[in-house]
């Protein structure tokens, strides 16, 4: 535990960055996502062939070659911007057609007849999936867009190879510098991870348990 101990203050730099990954990344999947997902339900023709060439192309697109365009190929474009920044916007990119995925299995368990409802009352469509169709889409959809976030925080680990001191950099360069001990280093490492994932998890439990009572 001494080198734990004696490292915490990096350990705690490490996990701050990965936090920040984490809480922007997340907030901008999220938006995109849902953004995302409209499209998939659009009226619009175009914007659905867009929303699914989007989803397939990113979601079968490996983190890496987001993240190395994201480092590499932006700022030859002329992108300036801070790695972190370009990480976080890769993180968001490849996040968001899995949210989109998740919030259109919450779209397809709403009974289609309150949006019918909704339309025959003179609602929009940008009215309908606004006040009726997304607030009951995401009630359903808790635990898999939990389960979004809890692999996001574990992807923050790739940004690690593209110049972002984050958590897992920091366990790699200390595991370097302790050979004698590593297994305390990785564990410290994943003991930090966890503390993220594990009350989220219970997050995500106690939040779908009281939404089905409120049903």
């Amino acid at each position: 535990m001494d080198v734990i101990i004696d490292n915490l203050p990096r350990y705690l730099s490490g996990f701050g960055m990965t936090l920040q990954l984490l809480v922007v990344a997340a907030i901008a999947a999220l938006i995109l996502g849902t953004i995302i997902a409209t499209m998939r339900i659009s009226p619009v023709p175009s914007l659905r062939v867009f929303g699914a060439v989007y989803t397939e192309l990113i979601r079968n697109t490996p983190l890496t070659l987001i993240l190395f365009f994201c480092a590499l190929i932006l700022p030859y474009l002329g992108a300036r911007l801070d790695y972190e920044v370009f990480a976080m916007i890769g993180l968001s990119v490849y996040t968001s057609p899995f949210v989109a995925e998740a919030l259109r299995s919450g779209i397809n368990g709403v009974p289609i007849g309150q949006a019918e409802a909704a339309r025959s009352l003179g609602l929009g469509f940008g009215q309908t999936v606004g006040h009726v169709v997304f607030p009951q889409a995401f009630r359903m959809v808790i635990p898999p867009l939990i389960n979004v976030i809890i692999a996001l925080t574990k992807n923050t680990s790739v940004a690690g190879g593209f110049f972002v001191v984050e958590l897992f950099t920091i366990g790699k360069e200390l595991a370097n510098a302790n050979g004698n001990a590593v297994i305390a280093v990785l564990l410290g490492v994943a003991t930090f991870y966890l503390l993220i994932t594990i009350p989220l998890g219970i997050f995500a439990a106690r939040l779908e348990k009281k939404w089905v009572v409120a049903r």
